[in-house]
């Protein structure tokens, strides 16, 4: 028999290939939002370029992942409850979440280099910066998204409290990302780059620690 985690992943797998509006939705709104930005600034300057990307990133991550679990009913909820554990749950939807935001990361950032122009010394450099990035907005969103599920006001929860959350990790991922525009070496680059996985690693240490009390609820 398969491990929980692995089959809660291919669950969520499944819904996603069978619903596809999630993925299709997202594409569309991206590519309207960079052609409108297209239009209205033309190919921005390297500064405004990189501030826009990661506002689009924060709202594709709202989009993408925080409905993981305020799509579940409270039904589903407690049939998942009867065949998991809350650990292996809140792993699954980290895990999902993360595949689910690197894909729809990396996708915005090409369509983004192709109408608005690739000022980016390395690209490469680059998109690794994005795929770190994204995991990190995903990981925080997945854990908003368990808390407001059990609350009456979902959307408006994840807002008050994701707002003050994301921001620092928003302006770090911001500065790192930076150093692809120029081939000068950027001094303490190492050091927020280990900022950001410390980031990371508290959260899934947090929800891995209290979901279990949401759980129970």
């Amino acid at each position: 028999m398969a491990h929980p985690i692995v089959t809660l992943i291919k669950k969520d797998l499944l819904l996603e290939v069978r619903q596809q509006y999630t993925l299709y939705g997202i594409l569309l709104y991206v590519a309207s939002t960079i052609f409108v930005v297209y239009l209205t600034m033309g190919q921005p300057e390297d500064t405004v370029w990189n501030a826009l990307f990661w506002v689009i990133q924060l709202f594709i991550c709202v989009n993408a992942v925080a409905k993981s679990f305020l799509q579940e009913s409270k039904g589903r909820m407690l049939y998942f409850y009867s065949i998991a554990g809350a650990r292996d749950f809140i792993i699954s939807k980290l895990l999902f979440n993360v595949m689910l935001m690197v894909v729809m990361s990396t996708l915005s950032l090409l369509i983004y280099a192709l109408w608005l122009g690739n000022p980016l010394y390395n690209f490469g450099q680059y998109l690794g910066i994005t795929i770190l990035g994204g995991i990190g907005l995903s990981l925080v969103f997945t854990f908003l998204a368990a808390i407001a599920a059990r609350a009456q006001q979902q959307a408006a929860l994840m807002a008050i409290m994701g707002f003050p959350i994301i921001l620092p990790q928003l302006l770090l991922v911001g500065k790192i990302s930076k150093i692809a525009f120029s081939p000068a070496l950027y001094q303490g680059l190492w050091q927020m780059v280990g900022l950001l996985a410390g980031l990371d690693l508290l959260v899934i240490v947090l929800a891995i620690i209290l979901f279990p009390f949401l759980w129970k609820d």
